[in-house]
């Protein structure tokens, strides 16, 4: 998979507002975590972009996020929690797009798709 161009904005904003004081993977994740949880608008509605061996969500599907994951759930990679059955299952952010979300929740969510195909890690 090739990696998509740099976009020199959001590498800046990512750089000096996300992960600004985080020095190793450890602290990348805390602050991706705390970024996220302060800036997605919980409950949205989210459609399946990617099949995933972790996940039981098919391309296509769609479904509604309700939070974030907890914290020890997303060192390496960030989760969100999506109504299911009796209750809430993570699923990785990598997975989904949001439909018709805020513009903060928008850009939040593509700045995690962003720097994942980037081939950025925690």
């Amino acid at each position: 998979m090739t990696r998509p161009a740099k976009e020199e904005e959001r590498e800046e904003r990512i750089h000096m507002e996300i992960i600004v004081d985080a020095y190793g993977p450890e602290e990348q994740a805390i602050s991706w975590y705390n970024y996220l949880s302060d800036t997605l608008q919980f409950p949205f509605s989210a459609r399946c972009v990617a099949r995933r061996a972790i996940s039981p969500l098919e391309p296509g599907d769609e479904v509604e996020v309700v939070g974030i994951a907890p914290d020890e759930e997303c060192q390496h990679e960030m989760f969100v929690l999506i109504r299911w059955r009796p209750h809430p299952l993570a699923v990785p952010l990598m997975q989904l797009e949001g439909i018709h979300v805020d513009e903060e929740t928008q850009q939040a969510i593509e700045d995690w798709h962003y720097w994942v195909n980037q081939g950025y890690e925690l």
